[in-house]
């Protein structure tokens, strides 16, 4: 603050008395024309691709029709994908509501050892891309996995559980999302008021009847959001299906849309249409679901999270932990070492012994595959200019919907934030439609290149960095931009010298999980890349479905490793902000 003041000190007498360069009605076209441009380009990026997605589906060959519906709803595929579709977003939605509930009310109420790194533990299952915890779930109950060894060695008949099944895209979606129930939970059960609690046990209630009176009650809008959100996530989701489902026939919508868009033939794109809307539709629904309690839930928003333990567990502190702490290894930790001990193989169906322990496979991805370093740097670039893009185009209009909240402002943030709430597919599909042919008749070359892949990624992931950026504008009193003001500092120096040192740190945290989610991205690429411009996701892809399974788990140990040097370059860039004179 002392520094902040000094800059004050400093602008006025750099800038007092000095005349704006900008009349009243120049900035007043100035504002009306970056208005104008702000509305067409909302249009023409967020709008439109889903305008002409849903055209597309009802376009026949004699005008509008609904006939691509009639031929979907008369396939028994469509019928068994959307059994398959429900039976894992129901089943991967409720197992991440049991897990995510009661490790927050553990992390919330209890006085639980470790709860920061247990924190980060938790989260950890989140923030690792949903394939390579797949690749380490299926190396890890593999065949020839030192787990199978050990079920053997206990009784001959005894076999892991398979994961390329319905169960085990289940069970891997659910370890995957629940963090999403698991930090909706926490923050609401923190604001609950604990003196209804202790009024309930004075009352005489149990421990258990006053969490099923009290607090469940008061959580369940936070909860319900939380499981919506899971619900949108598992929909969404095409990496676990597409790893696990596919090699055992097991299809839901968002892998149908993918092999209907990839076998081309005579009206692929409007079936892959029709699917998309379905999808789109469910997608739509569950948002303004979510959107409706998550409203009703901020009548809790300006009460402060009460962080202090409620219960004390006594002589169960020290093995509850332990029991927390072995269930989060065994779930990320030890699947992951398995994926590694993979990779290390020269031969898949064998152990891993020093016969068989080789770096080959990452001398191959690396120095010998050519298509692999070329996705690497594709990846790379792809994540550094939508992280640049969102941090600029994000914090601006961020700032402009702080500070001059109006209708418009209201709609374009929807509009935003549409590409992300679809699932990838539907919004991919949306992409090849609108640059193969924006305007008929004319093809501005877009569709095929790496341009296609960043127009996509900024549009999918700006929503992101504009929340983040909110979030810290909200934090920040306009009595310091009007100090400025009366300094008579100009934009850029308002900018430089006052707003960017104090919301340097959340700005910043939006763009790392901008520049992480774009660089392990699969859904969208997955429809959009050609060849010269694959990234990781795709590339892993590829590779396991060609049977090329020590390659796939070779590249995947290499992302953990770009995830974890992010993980450490946001720390450093965080305590950077926070010794500029940022809060922590």
């Amino acid at each position: 603050m002392e520094k902040l003041k000094r800059n004050m000190i400093v602008l006025r007498g750099q800038e007092n008395g000095r005349k704006s360069v900008f009349s009243l009605p120049s900035l007043f076209r100035w504002n009306r024309l970056i208005a104008l441009l702000g509305a067409i380009a909302v249009l023409l990026f967020f709008v439109y691709p889903i305008l002409k997605l849903v055209l597309l589906s009802f376009q026949g060959e004699q005008g509008l029709t609904l006939s691509h519906y009639n031929e979907l709803l008369q396939q028994e595929r469509f019928w068994s994908t959307l059994r398959n579709t429900v039976y894992i977003v129901i089943g991967s939605t409720l197992f991440s509501l049991v897990l995510g509930t009661a490790l927050a009310w553990v992390v919330a109420y209890t006085d639980i050892r470790h709860k920061s790194a247990l924190h980060m533990g938790i989260m950890l299952c989140f923030i690792l891309p949903s394939y390579v915890l797949t690749l380490s779930w299926s190396s890890f109950t593999g065949s020839q996995s030192w787990l199978a060894h050990v079920l053997q060695w206990i009784h001959p008949d005894l076999a892991p559980w398979s994961m390329y099944s319905m169960g085990g895209i289940v069970f891997v979606m659910g370890i995957h999302h629940f963090p999403l129930v698991y930090m909706f939970t926490l923050d609401v059960l923190r604001k609950i008021p604990r003196d209804l609690e202790w009024a309930a046990r004075a009352g005489g209630a149990s421990r258990i009847e006053v969490f099923r009176r009290i607090t469940l009650p008061l959580a369940l809008p936070g909860l319900t959001a939380g499981g919506l959100l899971v619900f949108l996530a598992s929909l969404d989701n095409f990496g676990i299906p597409a790893f696990l489902g596919t090699p055992v026939n097991i299809s839901v919508l968002s892998t149908l849309i993918y092999e209907e868009i990839i076998g081309f033939g005579p009206s692929a794109f409007a079936r892959g249409a029709s699917l998309s809307m379905l999808l789109g539709a469910a997608a739509v629904v569950g948002s303004l679901l979510q959107w409706i309690l998550l409203r009703k839930s901020h009548a809790s928003d300006t009460m402060q999270p009460d962080l202090t333990p409620r219960y004390n567990l006594g002589r169960m502190r020290k093995p509850l932990t332990y029991t927390i702490w072995a269930g989060l290894a065994l779930i990320t930790i030890i699947p992951l070492s398995s994926m590694i001990s993979m990779s290390l193989k020269r031969a898949y169906g064998l152990g891993l012994t020093r016969a068989n322990m080789t770096l080959d496979n990452y001398r191959y991805i690396l120095f010998e595959n050519e298509r692999v370093w070329q996705a690497i740097q594709n990846s790379l670039v792809l994540s550094l200019v939508t992280m640049l893009a969102c941090l600029i185009i994000g914090s601006g209009f961020a700032y402009i919907r702080v500070r001059k909240p109006n209708q418009f402002n209201k709609i374009a943030e929807l509009a935003i934030a549409v590409p992300y709430t679809l699932p990838g597919m539907v919004f991919a599909l949306s992409m090849i439609l609108v640059w193969m042919e924006p305007i008929p008749g004319w093809n501005p070359g877009i569709y095929g290149t790496m341009t296609i892949l960043f127009i996509a990624y900024i549009c999918r992931f700006l929503i992101l960095q504009i929340r983040s950026s909110v979030t810290s504008f909200m934090q920040l009193d306009a009595s310091m931009e009007e100090a400025a003001r009366i300094s008579g500092a100009g934009f850029w120096r308002k900018w430089t010298a006052v707003l960017l040192p104090l919301l340097l740190q959340g700005i910043l945290t939006g763009g790392m999980l901008v520049f992480l989610t774009a660089l392990t991205e699969l859904t969208v690429s997955a429809l959009l890349y050609s060849s010269g411009s694959q990234t990781i996701g795709v590339t892993i892809f590829s590779f396991e479905q060609a049977g090329d399974t020590l390659y796939s788990t070779a590249l995947s140990s290499l992302i953990v490793a770009l995830i974890a040097a992010g993980g450490v370059i946001l720390l450093i860039a965080q305590r950077w902000a926070t010794r500029k004179g940022v809060k922590s």
